[in-house]
């Protein structure tokens, strides 16, 4: 069937005749209507685009009673037959791309340029899961140490944890929520996903594809709810493993509550860049554009704090600001733009007035600083200290800073001076250097002559300190979801 988005700069949706609109959750693998239901809200227009069932705690039991029961099919499916299931996902994902990244743009407001990037990435995530699912092995460990365990040897494999609860943000709606069903699976796991309020209907069209696939039945429910609704899962002792992926502040509260759980946390960041005197300037400048405004800053590891050599400081503010006040703002269905709204009315009050104290305080600004209805201007500040919430904090939105050091070793030590830790860059033509970087930045990656911002889908991606716990990347979340089991062999 057709369903009309409400405003006319939304896309109409073609979905399996089982859809309705309102949406139906989907419970076990199998649609379900309820009463309670949500509209979702198009950033850019303000209007509702569609209408999606809401779970309630009846819904939640059910659908961790049926991870229970379908954990035994899905830990004893071969693991070939996973991969299959998995490419067949892959492939469903591709030849929809285009509808999924419309959906991305219609509940989120990233522009459709990169809505487009993320389906295609959610993609290829499912394809290096399904070839993660044929490799997960183990070690055959000599035990003969002394003379006690002559003709011992060990045999180590891993073995599915249990059933996952995922909660994914409203950031990468389709890619983030893929980064948990798609390891899931590949473990041999069934997994519980709760998408982020504001962005289900990517989610539920990931379902579909995934009902295409001949998953067993059971191994999937996404329940778009409230936290209150979902809590329980939480703390429930037949959910194994939380894989949680949003705020510091919420991130480690649930994980207290998940004490006899395996979490894996992907929290925030206010990620740095060092640039040293010798690095490519004209190359930093357009990466760092890149970097700290793509989807309006709301990544992660956006870039938000850029730290360059006294000597390059002046010439490297000459490139990057007039490429700031070039970015494109408006309607994120238009191929041509490049700066899309935020999220909601409440994170466009919360910057405008960390930008206004930290100008109040005495920092400068260079570019933007403004609201403009639903998009706040791409903008760069100067002169800020570390203690203003522009540095110290996750500003999660189109601003950077830009300061001066007197050396590489002072850069590493500004990157250091945060709470966070998930990615940094560095920008540095010597190789002693990048190494030296690497060694001492306190965070899950250092990505040399880039962004922050670089990911790719197989790499180990997590941070310490507040920025998390855990690895995501498939074959690293599947570690997280899985628990290796030894075998002790007696030949004697």
């Amino acid at each position: 069937m057709r369903i009309e988005f409400a405003h006319p700069l939304c896309f109409n949706l073609i979905m399996d005749s089982t859809f309705k609109n309102p949406h139906p959750l989907l419970l076990g693998g199998r649609w379900k209507e309820t009463a309670q239901t949500a509209e979702v809200i198009n950033p850019f227009s303000g209007e509702a685009v569609a209408k999606v069932c809401q779970a309630g705690a009846a819904d939640l039991e059910e659908a961790i009673a049926q991870a229970g029961k379908s954990r035994p099919v899905l830990a004893a499916l071969a693991s070939y037959k996973r991969a299959e299931i998995l490419e067949r996902v892959s492939e469903g994902i591709y030849a929809r791309r285009e509808e999924l990244a419309r959906a991305v743009t219609s509940e989120n407001g990233k522009p459709l340029v990169e809505s487009r990037a993320e389906a295609e990435r959610a993609s290829l995530t499912f394809r290096i899961a399904s070839e993660e699912a044929v490799r997960i092995g183990g070690e055959f460990i000599p035990l003969d140490r002394n003379r006690a365990s002559e003709g011992r040897w060990g045999i180590t494999r891993r073995f599915p944890a249990g059933p996952v609860l995922g909660i994914t943000p409203f950031n990468f709606p389709l890619n983030l929520v893929a980064h948990k069903i798609a390891p899931a699976v590949a473990a041999g796991n069934p997994i519980i996903l709760k998408p982020a309020s504001k962005t289900p209907i990517s989610a539920l069209l990931l379902g579909g594809v995934m009902m295409e696939s001949g998953l067993p039945e059971g191994c999937l429910s996404v329940l778009p709810a409230s936290a209150k609704t979902i809590g329980p899962a939480v703390t429930d002792a037949r959910i194994k493993v939380l894989s949680f992926t949003g705020s510091a502040a919420v991130g480690w509260g649930l994980k207290k509550l998940a004490f006899d759980k395996k979490v894996i946390l992907e929290l925030g960041g206010n990620a740095g860049v060092l640039l040293d005197e010798d690095c490519d300037l004209k190359y930093a400048a357009g990466r760092a554009v890149a970097g700290a405004f793509s989807y309006a800053g709301q990544v992660c590891i956006s870039v938000q704090r850029i730290y360059a050599h006294r000597r390059i400081y002046d010439a490297f503010l000459e490139l990057f600001v007039p490429k700031v006040k070039a970015l494109k703002m408006g309607d994120p269905m238009d191929e041509t733009v490049q700066i899309g709204p935020m999220i909601d009315e409440d994170n466009l009050e919360r910057v405008a007035s960390w930008v206004d104290e930290a100008l109040a305080a005495g920092a400068k600004l260079v570019a933007g600083g403004k609201r403009s209805g639903r998009f706040y201007e791409p903008t760069v500040i100067v002169d800020a200290t570390p203690q203003m919430k522009l540095s110290c904090m996750e500003v999660f939105a189109p601003v950077v800073t830009v300061t001066p050091v007197e050396s590489f070793d002072e850069g590493i030590r500004a990157i250091n001076d945060s709470v966070y830790g998930l990615q940094a860059g560095v920008f540095t033509g010597s190789l002693k250097r990048a190494f030296q970087a690497f060694e001492a930045i306190e965070a899950g990656g250092v990505i040399i002559n880039d962004v922050p911002t670089y990911r790719v889908d197989h790499m180990p991606y997590g941070g310490v300190k507040q920025s998390g716990s855990g690895r995501e990347g498939i074959r690293y979340a599947v570690e997280e979801m899985t628990e290796p089991r030894l075998m002790a062999l007696n030949l004697i």
